[in-house]
């Protein structure tokens, strides 16, 4: 199995701070990610995908850490577009993971459970259940419906997909999409969820960041 892990954005909810290269533990962010698929068995390569402006640091990264199954390419100006700068540097392998780098907490379980439903569907996505009761509104923030709980899932990296599968999603794509699986949806191909984790939280603001640091110290 290849992996892509997308770390191309800009971080405009960041106040300034780089996120990707922030300190965390022992580590930069980005590299939490990365080492877990580094020392995971089942990825035999690794395509880290970053903003032109991050290359060289992206390579000493790799460098310091000793990535041996890392490369490094550059992203595109959607998240989209970054996905399939990644997929032209595949080769070799049946399955594709795809995990955004600002997600530094997974686990090899993510990775595992993943990897077994994609082998025998084609298309997994991590996931977990909606905590809060979620309103669908209007521009003026009047609420419009209030959406049955219960049906509603949270999407999560990493995504798993046959090569074939996500290779012709992103081909064919036309539309913006934010994950994945919402392009492999437009093939009419089934996506199947399994359970993500809560922990796995994606950093997107400065509150993120703080709440990363919490994780990484083993406090959650």
């Amino acid at each position: 199995m290849a992996a892509i892990v997308v770390a191309a954005g800009v971080g405009r909810r960041m106040a300034g701070i780089d996120k990707l290269f922030a300190p965390l533990g022992d580590r930069p962010l980005l590299g939490w990610s990365v080492e877990t698929c580094q020392e995971c068995s089942l990825i035999t390569q690794i395509v880290l995908v970053l903003n032109e402006k991050d290359l060289e640091r992206g390579w000493e990264l790799k460098e310091r850490r000793q990535w041996s199954r890392v490369i490094t390419c550059s992203g595109g100006a959607r998240r989209q577009d970054s996905v399939r700068e990644g997929l032209k540097r595949i080769t070799d392998c049946d399955l594709v993971m795809i995990h955004d780098g600002a997600r530094p907490f997974l686990t090899p379980d993510l990775i595992e459970n993943g990897h077994r439903l994609a082998s025998r569907t084609g298309a997994a996505v991590a996931a977990v259940p909606a905590k809060d009761t979620i309103k669908l509104v209007a521009d003026d923030r009047l609420i419009g419906k209030t959406l049955e709980r219960g049906d509603l899932w949270a999407a999560q990296t990493p995504q798993v997909f046959s090569r074939d599968i996500i290779s012709t999603a992103y081909e064919r794509l036309t539309a913006d999409v934010t994950d994945d699986g919402a392009a492999v949806e437009l093939l009419g191909t089934e996506v199947h969820l399994y359970m993500g984790d809560y922990r796995n939280i994606k950093v997107t603001t400065p509150e993120d960041l703080s709440l990363a640091s919490i994780i990484a110290g083993g406090s959650l």
